[in-house]
């Protein structure tokens, strides 16, 4: 007999076991396959990122030949312990290191085998290269991982599903019996739909037929009332449906006008409206065209999130052009609503190219402003004829809204646009009269200062030539005399940017800052220590300074002026004394996106000066960058900090400002880090060594050169021949290359009678291509800036010569050479 037709009892029972059976079969099943299969794949995860980490600690260790610490590096795998052996072999196969330290070397494959993992015995091998680089090859890891664990939690797994089976099986057989005894349960079911109809006016319920017993016949009589009286129900709704649908476009229409009034951009309104179209109506293509009378021309605008695979299929991106009279659309840019029920069959290009995307009904509304049409709002869908009445009353009463929206946007950006104007024009008005003024002043400035400081700077640069007999300490003191000079005229030059555009920026040297820091606190300590002592202040001082040096590349000189303003300002602060910290470090700017670009992440040099001071409100804090305000009365110029601000934007570089009343400051320049070429990394280890005794010839007119370079770099251990002249140098260059004995570095001034510089080097070169050639010259500076130096020169030095320059370039070309 079939099952339909047994009774309800033995079914209730036989479909109950069979189907809690079949479900836990399946569900264990799938469990313990889930688990099997998870197991290996985490455990291949686990031992593939286990190696790739211990591979990277083991590229010193294996590098170095140091079995000891590749024996340490192993030993952490004790915090697996499903780790059972792990051994690393050297470049050449042989076995390096070996984990537990305890075991023996049989016990590992004699060489190792291909990379990568395998499974094989109850076991899991993982063979991983050892590279430093990213390219040599150092050595191989080997890893091996027992799965006796999986194996056993599989058993397990199996256990407890077959326990579970049994256990649900016996519920099942329970609940069956207790199923039994409910014979009249269908009569109930058919009692309860009756009631739900008659109480409720439910006439979705149905009776559920359960065989063709005699309860089949009385539930099929009474489902099919039940359809009779939903077909009389469903006939009267269908007008409620029409009026529900008009109540949720109003809705929809109301929630689209709030949205769009909250935005002030034209981009995000037309947005806002597709996004509610495509999500709310729906719409298959939706898109926002601007008007252009004068070209007769229709610009798209916005195009739907949804429409953007159909719009780049069509050519109907953003930004493209679509001619008005000959697609058609003249009757829309007049005002009028275009309603086109099936576009497969229309002779315009633009119907017809929306056809060619699978779109077949085409609606297309105006957007007028003050009589005028400027935008059209296009809506498509796939299916012709999908348009009604009510649609198309919809899309033209939110084309009203929504040109009224786009309207006040233009409005007020055209009025963002001319306040920005305005702004900017009164801060340049501004600016330019300050620097007018500051112009004027800094031209009388600069033409006194340079008067009082050229004698000085004669004197000093003669005694530190001259006179030997020096003690440290004047020739240290003469020495810091000389730098504040010169700085003192680069400064003077420089304050013209104030008020003329910059030219151009001066080729920028890497700088350490550390060093300038310490230069500058050792020349300023009379300000900041001596005077406060005087009036019974103490200011401490505290550097916390970047380890290794902190390297930028710019002008030395500005970056010192501009520290000691910075220090100067921040001893003015604490008149009762206080804490004066210096403080360089290294950190990274976090990436950042702009105006739709990205702007990687970048290592900067940060210097801070700080005190304890008296600290700035937000006012002061706001203008104390600008030229000439000042907080200090007649001692102060309101130029230091204008000066620094200056420096940081020719370097830059960015300024921050921390400050509060009472709570000292902190002002803070961030520096780009300066890269770390491999040709200065060389150049930096070569001023480190010693330079090898060199045979030099150094070819001048000036006695004095001759002899103060000679002196110089005898002192290094040098055999110095000196030549009067240029013709004189030739000569004493070829006799010495006749007597076997040639020079191994020419040194040669520029202007020379008779022969010059460039003919001492075009002569040094077609004898002896190899031998280097220095120009020591007055003007160096100006051949290298206007890039005429001259041909077989290899390298240019200005006078006078610094040491630390001369020695480096004698340490650069003797190693090339």
């Amino acid at each position: 007999m079939p099952l339909r037709n047994q009774p309800i009892r033995r079914k209730l029972m036989i479909m109950l076991l069979v189907t809690s059976g079949a479900v836990l079969a399946v569900t264990c099943a799938a469990f313990i396959g889930y688990q099997y299969v998870a197991y290996r794949a985490a455990a291949r995860r686990t031992l593939q990122t286990l190696g790739e980490v211990v591979a990277r600690n083991s590229t010193a260790a294996v590098a170095f030949d140091n079995a000891a610490d590749e024996t340490d590096v192993l030993a952490a795998l004790h915090a697996e312990s499903r780790i059972t052996l792990g051994a690393v072999y050297d470049a050449g196969g042989t076995l390096f290191a070996h984990y537990p330290e305890t075991a023996p070397a049989s016990a590992f494959p004699p060489h190792p085998k291909r990379d990568g993992l395998r499974f094989g015995a109850g076991l899991l091998i993982d063979y991983q290269p050892i590279r430093q680089g990213g390219n040599t090859r150092l050595g191989t890891l080997y890893l091996r991982w027992d799965l006796a664990s999986l194996h056993r939690e599989i058993g397990l797994y199996a256990l407890v599903a077959a326990g579970l089976t049994a256990f649900a099986m016996l519920l099942a057989y329970i609940l069956g019996r207790s199923l039994q005894q409910q014979i009249s349960r269908p009569v109930q079911t058919l009692g309860r739909a009756a009631l739900a109809v008659s109480e409720k006016r439910d006439y979705s319920v149905r009776a559920p037929k359960v065989g063709n017993d005699e309860l089949g016949t009385l539930t099929d009589a009474f489902n099919h009332m039940l359809d009779q009286l939903t077909a009389d129900i469903a006939e009267r709704k269908a007008s409620g449906v029409r009026l529900h649908r008009q109540l949720s476009r109003l809705d929809l229409l109301h929630r689209i006008t709030r949205a769009v009034g909250e935005r002030q951009d034209l981009r995000s309104i037309f947005q806002v409206v597709i996004r509610h179209l495509e999500e709310q109506v729906p719409i298959d293509f939706g898109c926002f065209c601007l008007y252009d009378p004068d070209e007769e021309i229709l610009t798209v605008t916005s195009v739907g999130t949804r429409s953007r695979e159909t719009a780049l299929e069509l050519a109907l991106t953003e930004k493209a052009r679509i001619p008005v009279d000959r697609n058609g659309l003249s009757r829309c840019v007049r005002g009028e609503l275009v309603y086109e029920p099936d576009i497969a069959s229309s002779p315009f290009p633009f119907p017809s190219t929306l056809a060619q995307g699978g779109l077949r009904a085409l609606v297309v509304a105006p957007l007028r402003a003050e009589s005028r049409v400027f935008g059209i709002l296009v809506a498509a869908r796939r299916e012709p004829q999908s348009f009604g009445s009510g649609d198309c009353e919809f899309l033209r009463q939110l084309s009203e809204h929504v040109a009224l929206a786009a309207h006040q946007a233009q409005l007020y950006d055209a009025l963002q646009r001319a306040y920005e104007d305005l702004r900017q024009s009164q801060e340049s008005v501004v600016q330019q009269e300050r620097l007018r003024a500051l112009g004027q002043m800094a031209s009388g400035v600069a033409h006194d200062i340079n008067n009082a400081i050229s004698p000085i700077a004669l004197y000093t640069e003669s005694l530190l030539e001259r006179e030997p007999g020096l003690s440290e300490r004047a020739r240290s003191y003469l020495t810091t005399i000389q730098t504040a000079i010169h700085d003192v005229a680069r400064t003077v030059s420089r304050m013209r940017e104030f008020y003329r555009p910059q030219e151009g920026r001066a080729a920028f040297a890497r700088v350490d800052l550390d060093r300038v820091i310490r230069g500058v606190l050792e020349l300023t300590q009379a300000r900041w220590r001596d005077l406060p002592q005087e009036r019974g202040a103490v200011i401490e001082l505290h550097t916390e300074l970047a380890n290794p040096p902190a390297l930028i590349m710019g002008a030395e000189n500005e970056i010192r002026d501009a520290l000691t303003n910075l220090i100067f300002n921040a001893a003015d602060a604490m008149p009762d004394g206080g804490t004066l910290t210096l403080r360089t470090k290294r950190v990274v700017r976090p990436a950042k996106r702009e105006a739709g670009n990205i702007e990687e992440p970048a290592e900067m040099v940060c210097l801070e000066v700080s005190d304890t001071g008296i600290g700035m409100d937000p006012e002061t804090r706001r203008r104390c960058l600008e030229p000439f305000f000042t907080t200090k009365g007649e001692r102060g110029t309101g130029m230091g900090l204008a000066m620094v601000y200056g420096m940081a934007q020719r370097h830059g570089a960015q300024v921050e400002i921390d400050s509060a009343p009472g709570q000292g400051t902190t002002m803070r320049l961030l520096f780009p880090a300066a890269p770390q070429s491999a040709d200065e990394t060389a150049r930096q280890l070569a001023l480190g060594l010693p330079v090898r005794p060199l045979r030099i010839l150094i070819i001048d007119d000036d006695p004095l050169i001759i002899e103060s370079v000679r002196e110089t770099l005898r002192g290094d251990g040098h055999r110095i021949t000196a030549a009067d002249g240029g013709q004189a140098g030739i000569d004493a260059f070829e006799a010495a290359r006749a007597a076997g004995e040639p020079f191994e570095l020419v040194i040669t001034d520029l202007g020379m009678p008779y022969v010059d510089g460039r003919r001492v080097a075009a002569s040094v070169k077609a004898a002896s291509p190899n031998t280097p050639v220095v120009l020591l010259t007055g003007w160096g500076q100006r051949l290298t800036a206007e890039n005429q130096v001259p041909p077989h020169v290899d390298r240019v030095l200005n006078k006078p010569p610094r040491l630390r320059e001369l020695r480096a370039a004698l340490a650069d070309l003797a190693r090339a050479g």
